[in-house]
C-alpha cells in the first residue's frame, strides 16, 4: 500500500512538473510571438508616416507621393488596430516582460492614431496598467489629453499643443483647472507642467495666462452649447 501511495505521489509530481513546463514554454512562445507581431506593427505604422512627412517637406502636402504614403498608412493602420485590439482583448495589458518598452510604445502609438472611441474603450485598461507599473504615465497622458481635445474639452495634463493662426504661434490647448495641474501630474508620477513644456516644446508656462485662456475657452464652449 505504501508503495502504491508513493508511486501515486510521484506520478502527480511528474504531471505537475509537466504542466508547469508546458506553461513556461507557452509563456515564452507568447512573449516571442507578441514581440515579433508588435515589431511588425511598428514598422508598418511608422514607415509610411516618415516617408509621408519627408515628401511633404520636399514637395508639399498635396503632392502625389504624400497622398500615396498617407493611403498606405491608413490601410496599414486598419490592420494594425485590429491586431492591437486582439492582443489587449486576449491578454489585458501585457506585462513589460512580455513586450518590453518598444511593445508598449507600439500599442500606445496605434491607440493614439485611432478614433476617439477606441481610445475611450481602452482608457480604463491603460489607467490600470499605469497603476500596475506596466505602462509609463506619459502614455496615459497622451491618450487622456487627446480624448479631451477631440471632444472639445479642456485637457487634463497639458500634453497637447495647438497652432493658433491668429497669433501665428503654438500654445497649450486650454487646461482644466490650471492651478492644480501639477498636483494631477504628480499623482501619476509626472514632472511639473512648466518643466515638461520647456523640455518638450521649449514653451514657457505662464499660469496666469493659462487661467485666462481656460476661462475664455469655457465661456465660449458654454455659449455655443446654449445656442445649440
Amino acid at each position: 500500500m505504501k508503495y502504491i501511495l508513493l508511486l501515486s505521489c510521484l506520478v502527480k509530481l511528474n504531471c505537475t512538473d509537466k504542466v508547469k513546463s508546458t506553461e513556461n514554454v507557452k509563456s515564452t512562445e507568447d512573449t516571442v510571438n507578441l514581440i515579433a507581431v508588435l515589431d511588425t506593427i511598428w514598422i508598418k505604422e511608422q514607415q509610411p508616416i516618415r516617408l509621408r512627412d519627408s515628401f511633404m517637406k520636399k514637395y508639399g502636402a498635396e503632392s502625389e507621393l504624400v497622398l500615396e504614403q498617407q493611403k498606405i498608412y491608413e490601410q496599414n493602420h486598419i490592420a494594425n488596430e485590429k491586431k492591437v485590439k486582439d492582443i489587449l482583448d486576449t491578454y489585458g495589458w501585457p506585462s513589460h516582460e512580455m513586450i518590453g518598452d518598444q511593445g508598449n510604445w507600439t500599442i500606445c502609438n496605434v491607440i493614439q492614431h485611432s478614433d476617439n472611441e477606441i481610445r475611450i474603450m481602452y482608457l480604463p485598461l491603460m489607467r490600470q496598467a499605469v497603476k500596475d507599473k506596466k505602462l509609463e504615465p506619459r502614455f496615459l497622458v497622451r491618450a487622456e489629453d487627446r480624448i479631451a481635445t477631440e471632444k472639445g474639452e479642456p485637457q487634463i495634463y497639458g500634453g497637447q499643443m495647438k497652432y493658433y493662426p491668429e497669433t501665428k504661434s503654438f500654445n497649450v490647448w486650454p487646461v482644466f483647472d490650471p492651478k492644480n495641474i501639477d498636483k494631477r501630474r504628480a499623482e501619476i508620477g509626472l514632472e511639473p507642467i512648466a518643466v515638461f513644456l520647456k523640455n518638450r516644446f521649449d514653451f514657457d508656462w505662464d499660469l496666469e495666462e493659462q487661467i485666462k485662456r481656460t476661462e475664455e475657452f469655457e465661456r465660449t464652449r458654454d455659449k455655443q452649447r446654449n445656442q445649440n
